[in-house]
């Protein structure tokens, strides 16, 4: 059985998460998972990408290996061993990736729901990426090309290049609400009343460079001098960034570098600038994996002012998941349900607006056939089962149009309030992967 690493070697190495992020050579290689390899693994700060079939795979630059080399481990190269068929351009024509949307696929296919349905939708540019890029966004709405005052809903995907069910979930929410706008009274009636606006591919660069390069990239490309390339974008918005180096680093080779700077990047001004600019009522950004919903905050585990708002509709979102599929959405705060993290998409429009921000992690857990590779059969039924959450949301957004502003947190008084550290019901911490 394959089970993705992070979640189980948490535990084996004491609650360790590793976050070493691969360089532009970075390679796939395994390791046996012995005794010996276990005990290594938390000194080595590697980027764990997966366990199956008994060996440990890693994402691993050049200076990954060498220290691996030192210690004399029983190193395997598996180019291509997790993601079978889908390691490069197809040969004689068709998508490189299967069902998935890569960028100029997704580009296409907006702009012909925009040509489609005149009406209802209209394609924007919010901007470009670091390789110019367009990033693109689907406005939704009985009249698209006018600014109506109606309450606004949006949906974020793949801020994480090698998280490809992220772009393909809230696509297929636009292409759903239009092709059944005109025999689904409850569909048109939330369409009329709303202003849905969908960003499917926030990273476009990263994205295609695990289409053409490599599988396993998270970060955006940008240069960072040395060799190193990326910032994680779910890092690099404005509101904690840079609270701590736990939820966070400075370092350029990590997996979760922040960026030089808050919005650093032209990927996150882009998001910025369309939340600025727009009335919205509620936002769920996509990631994969863990099967979670989280929601503010991420950056302390202490609770919003606004808990019991937030926890009341995460459950709900997560009781209207596990109804299709029987699939179960754990719903918590971000920070404790978690990991600490800072410099996150939900925590910058909830702490600027007071809107309920969700961020749901789409499956596996961390059984066979998932992680980051969601099987491409796979994708309409974790759509239909996350439906059923954003079309709650959206009629929720639509009864309560107005979102109530979270005071602010003096984070200087919150570096010098008392840790606190929650437990599971058993008494237990537990840290999931990274993919955040």
């Amino acid at each position: 059985m394959k089970k993705i690493i992070p979640v189980l070697l948490s535990l084996a190495l004491g609650g360790s998460t590793l976050s070493a992020q691969s360089p532009q050579d970075s390679i796939l290689v395994s390791l046996p998972r012995t005794a010996d390899v276990l005990q290594a693994l938390p000194a080595l700060a590697l980027d764990l990408v997966a366990e199956w079939e008994g060996r440990i795979y890693i994402s691993a630059s050049a200076a990954d290996l060498a220290r691996i080399e030192r210690l004399r481990l029983p190193l395997r190269y598996d180019a291509g061993a997790l993601a079978p068929g889908l390691a490069g351009p197809a040969v004689g024509g068709g998508s490189p990736i299967g069902a998935y949307h890569t960028h100029l696929e997704l580009e296409t296919d907006l702009f012909a729901l925009e040509k489609a349905y005149p009406q209802l939708a209209k394609v924007f540019t919010l901007g470009t990426s670091l390789e110019n890029r367009p990033i693109y966004a689907l406005r939704l709405s009985d009249n698209p090309q006018t600014d109506e005052g109606e309450p606004g809903v949006l949906f974020l995907g793949c801020h994480h290049a090698r998280e490809w069910i992220s772009v393909e979930v809230p696509f297929l929410l636009g292409k759903h609400l239009l092709e059944n706008y005109a025999t689904d009274p409850e569909i048109k009636r939330l369409v009329d009343a709303s202003d849905i606006w969908i960003v499917p591919m926030v990273n476009p660069d990263g994205h295609n460079y695990t289409v053409q390069v490599y599988r396993y990239w998270r970060k955006n490309r940008r240069d960072n001098g040395g060799g190193e390339y990326g910032v994680d974008l779910n890092r690099n918005y404005g509101y904690a960034w840079g609270y701590d180096n736990s939820g966070s680093s400075p370092n350029p080779a990590s997996a979760v570098y922040r960026g030089s700077s808050a919005f650093s990047e032209p990927e996150t001004r882009a998001v910025r600038n369309l939340v600025l600019g727009r009335d919205f009522g509620a936002m769920i950004t996509y990631h994969s994996f863990s099967q979670v919903i989280l929601y503010p905050w991420g950056f302390t585990k202490l609770p919003t002012a606004q808990d019991a708002l937030l926890r009341d509709l995460g459950d709900r979102l997560s009781a209207r998941i596990a109804a299709v599929n029987g699939r179960v959405y754990q719903s918590g705060p971000a920070g404790i349900s978690l990991y600490l993290t800072n410099g996150t998409t939900d925590d910058w429009t909830f702490a600027l607006t007071g809107m309920p921000s969700y961020t749901i992690e789409l499956p596996p857990i961390d059984q066979a056939g998932g992680g980051f590779f969601n099987a491409e059969e796979d994708i309409a039924s974790i759509f239909r089962e996350n439906l059923a959450a954003m079309i709650h949301l959206i009629g929720w957004t639509i009864e309560h149009p107005r979102p109530i502003p979270e005071s602010p947190f003096d984070l200087r008084s919150l570096l010098r309030a008392p840790r606190i550290v929650p437990r599971d019901p058993a008494g237990q911490r537990t840290e999931r992967d990274r993919s955040r």
